[in-house]
Formats: structure tokens, sequence, C-alpha cells
């Protein structure tokens, strides 16, 4: 009830911003944080709402020093700002993300987004994509939930900016049922470096 009281209240304020009938189950935040550990730091958590990506990030060891969270929503923000007060909490548009200098390139290992990607544009999807790897190092990846049956970020996105994306997992334990997706870089700079050394 703690998580619900405050998603109901955003929920009413702006139903369009929160796309969701009910917070992130515990089975789904167990999903989409099942890949990441303490080798996999810092990492820049999108849209964490009431926190529920948060606490199972700290499950999984990492420190709140290890964290970063991008919430629009006041009420929200002010929230996390009382449960997790060692983490950098920031109350911004994550649309907006490369453009606000928030880290130096490569800084991030990792990305989680509690975003509702198929309720945004193409180009809002843009600017958080292109934004969140402009700041994770070669290796990192972003993380992504969807109620929809293939991945939320459009293929032709994926192709502008040289990403793949994974399923690596669905659970039915979540309202409604939900999928992750895994997307990096198709290309990594080391990767091509080592292909023009053989040729």
């Amino acid at each position: 009830m703690s998580d619900f009281l405050p998603f109901i209240r955003a929920w009413v304020t702006d139903p369009r911003k929160i796309s969701a009938i009910s917070p992130s189950s515990p089975a789904l935040a167990r999903l989409i944080t099942s890949e990441i550990n303490t080798q996999s730091t810092p990492v820049l958590e999108l849209g964490p709402g009431t926190g529920v990506f948060t606490r199972a990030l700290l499950d999984r060891g990492l420190r709140e020093d290890d964290l970063t969270l991008i919430e629009a929503g006041p009420d929200f923000s002010r929230l996390l700002s009382e449960r997790y007060p060692r983490a950098r909490i920031l109350q911004m548009d994550a649309c907006r993300l490369g453009k606000k200098g928030l880290f130096g390139a490569g800084e991030l290992a990792s990305a989680i987004s509690g975003l509702p990607l198929l309720s945004m544009s193409p180009r809002q999807i843009m600017g958080i994509l292109s934004g969140s790897f402009e700041y994770l190092r070669d290796d990192g990846a972003f993380y992504q939930f969807t109620y929809g049956p293939r991945c939320p970020v459009p293929e032709a996105i994926l192709a502008r900016l040289d990403l793949q994306a994974t399923r690596i997992g669905t659970t039915v334990r979540n309202v409604p049922p939900s999928s992750v997706y895994k997307i990096e870089r198709k290309s990594r700079p080391e990767m091509l470096s080592e292909v023009r050394k053989s040729a």
C-alpha cells in the first residue's frame, strides 16, 4: 500500500504520463535488474516512480551512491529523496538527457528504464536512447520493460542508433504481464578496431 497510494495519486493527476494501472511488481523488478551487479555501476534509472526497481538494485548489492535516478514527477521525486537520500535524484524530462551534460562519455555502465515508451513519440524515444548511450560505456546496456508483444523501440530507431534489442525474459507476475529487453550497441569501437587490424 505504501507504493500504491502515491502511484494512484500520480495516475489521477496525469494518467498519460504514468501509462500503467499499478506499480511494477517485485517479479518484474527482479527480471529487469537480473543482469546488473556491482560490476555494472554506475547505473542510470529512468522513470523510477516509487522506486521498485531501485530497491531491486540495492538488493543486488549496489549502493545508493551508485545510482542516478531521473524522475519527472515532483511527488515521486520527493518520495525517492526520502527513501534513497544518498542516491543522485534529478527531477527532469528523460528525453533531454543528452542536452544536460550529466555525465562524461562512457561514464555509465548500465541503464534501466521504467518509462512508458509505448505511449511516447519516436522523437521522444530517440532522445531517451541517444542521451543514454551518450553516457554509457561501449559495452554498456540499456534495459527496458514493456507490456507489448515486441520491443517498444521501433526498428528504425534501433537501426539509426546502431543498436540491437534482445528479450531477456517475460514475467506473468506483473499487471499486466511484461517482458524485458536488453538494448546494446551493435558495433563497439574496440570491435571495429580489431576488424580493421585483421583486414
